[in-house]
């Protein structure tokens, strides 16, 4: 499940089912049909070819027959790619924010958007979907307590001996937090729209250094 030649930045690392490594995990193609309806709005939303769609498609339904992925599979799948961390967290979190219709599962249409959003050259399309995981609640704005949140799960996903590794003012998950909410520039009681925050990590590396761990 890769697009030719995807892009190897830091956002597409949030989301490692983009990686070369997945066409493994999640089967090998058969023949088989998508329906059209779907692959023609996937057409239209993505940018996508169709037989990217529909190989997709055949590799989503052979290792999930139901047509959809339970939270517990999901995990499973976003575990592999950090064997030596605790990803459990994180990807409760990247689960979330792809479970559009908050129904407990992924369908096709949802998983497919999620790879468009996590691997698209658009670096504000991309950044949307990060400012989605770190919005907790969905009530369209992130607080410091989200951040703090998110910021946990990520520091997580660093290997034990990298964490030695780190900078004084990120060695823990709650420095993290505050150097990315500064960079925000809004109170401990404020909040930051989706504008503000897209605006404020393409300003800063370092912001978009600690929305993310590139695991490669």
């Amino acid at each position: 499940m890769v697009q030719s030649s995807p892009p190897q930045d830091s956002i597409v690392n949030l989301f490692p089912l983009t990686s070369h490594s997945e066409t493994e995990v999640m089967g090998n193609a058969q023949s088989g049909g998508i329906p059209r309806e779907i692959l023609d709005d996937l057409k239209l939303t993505t940018r996508f070819s169709e037989s990217e769609i529909t190989q997709w498609y055949e590799n989503f339904q052979k290792q999930c027959p139901t047509g959809r992925i339970t939270l517990q599979q999901f995990e499973e799948i976003y575990g592999k790619f950090f064997p030596d961390s605790d990803a459990t967290t994180y990807a409760q979190h990247v689960f979330r924010s792809f479970d559009a219709n908050d129904d407990g599962t992924l369908d096709f249409k949802e998983y497919v958007v999620a790879l468009h959003m996590t691997s698209s050259g658009k670096s504000t399309l991309k950044l949307e979907w990060a400012f989605s995981l770190f919005d907790v609640d969905k009530n369209g704005y992130v607080t410091k307590p989200e951040v703090i949140e998110l910021s946990q799960a990520i520091f997580k996903l660093i290997p034990k001996e990298k964490q030695t590794n780190l900078p004084n003012d990120e060695s823990t998950p709650e420095k993290r937090a505050e150097k990315l909410w500064a960079i925000f520039d809004k109170k401990d009681n404020e909040r930051v729209a989706e504008g503000e925050f897209i605006e404020a990590i393409q300003s800063s590396d370092d912001g978009l250094r600690l929305i993310q761990y590139d695991h490669k």
